[in-house]
């Protein structure tokens, strides 16, 4: 981790994006509450984004200033991590024309899954993309230095351009920069334990059906209940659907199990190179583009990953 020259933050008049570094929730609290406090009694909108039990200590911390906040449970905002960019854009448009915003969000902790947590490190990189401009809005992402690995420490360095520890502000020497944040996201995804289920589809009425039987056979078998299933065949006609009509009119889609979801991963040829992609509200008058923002309403976690040679899209249904 790498921190350059000493910044502390001037009046704010573009998107500063600052990860908070604590070491417990006593140092927690110490940080968020001057922040809060601050953005009250310069009557600036400020919403807070954290746990349920961190939304009481802030409350009770807060006293009488916690009533001119907007508190936000991220278990229920962020439970698939691109649906918290839209919460933000909610909050920032609401208030256009305001003096200056302030808002706190912390996606990660120890407990998300690996799937997860790499969701989440995506989002809080895209951040930079989805607010790049937008003038007077000030985001504080924290990051439990006591219980979080310092691999994820380091890539919070990466992913916003200032960090803040105790009372010191700093700007990142590490930070990667909005272009790069903007490039398609190619990482690659961990194999499926053991050997996955296939399906290969292509154009016809009767192709498509096939392929939701086979899913729905699998969702039968791994215990999904008949909501969640037809959420998952949803989303996953959604999907097949968009690689026949952009990527190249064929696809294939695996399925598996494994600790904590059912997951359905379809490929096809195709590339995409819109980095917020199913991250922004399609508007009313827009044709197409509604596909993506729809499968992350109704899946736990989508991965979506994008080579030169095609298009990976995984849904992942969480038990129970």
């Amino acid at each position: 981790m790498s921190v350059g020259a000493l910044a502390q933050p001037q009046p704010v008049e573009a998107f500063r994006h600052e990860a908070l570094l604590y070491a417990g929730e006593t140092d927690f609290l110490a940080c968020a509450i001057p922040f809060i406090r601050d953005a009250v009694r310069a009557e600036e909108p400020v919403l807070v984004v954290v746990s349920a039990a961190r939304i009481g200590r802030l409350r009770a911390g807060l006293g009488d200033d916690a009533d001119a906040v907007r508190f936000g449970d991220m278990d229920e905002v962020g439970a698939n991590p691109a649906r918290i960019i839209p919460r933000w854009r909610e909050f920032v448009s609401e208030h256009a024309g305001s003096r200056r915003l302030r808002g706190i969000g912390e996606p990660i902790w120890r407990g998300r899954s690996p799937a997860e947590l790499v969701e989440c490190q995506r989002h809080e990189s895209l951040l930079n993309v989805a607010f790049d401009g937008v003038p007077a809005w000030w985001l504080l992402c924290p990051y439990d230095i006591e219980t979080l690995d310092p691999t994820v420490v380091d890539e919070a360095y990466r992913s916003h351009p200032f960090v803040m520890q105790g009372s010191t502000h700093r700007e990142s020497a590490t930070y990667r920069g909005v272009d790069m944040a903007a490039a398609p996201f190619d990482a690659t995804l961990p194999e499926p334990p053991g050997k996955p289920s296939e399906f290969a589809f292509g154009f016809g009425a009767a192709t498509l059906r096939a392929l939701r039987a086979f899913v729905s056979g699998h969702a039968a078998r791994s215990g999904l209940g008949p909501a969640r299933t037809a959420d998952l065949l949803l989303a996953v006609q959604e999907v097949a659907t968009n690689s026949l009509r952009h990527g190249g009119g064929q696809g294939g889609l695996r399925i598996w199990q494994d600790a904590d979801a059912l997951v359905c991963e379809i490929h096809d040829q195709g590339h995409i190179d819109q980095p917020l992609v199913g991250r922004e509200h399609p508007p009313v008058d827009q044709d197409g583009g509604r596909g993506m923002w729809l499968i992350n309403q109704l899946c736990d976690l989508v991965q979506l990953r994008s080579f030169p040679t095609g298009t990976i899209v995984r849904l992942h249904m969480w038990h129970g």
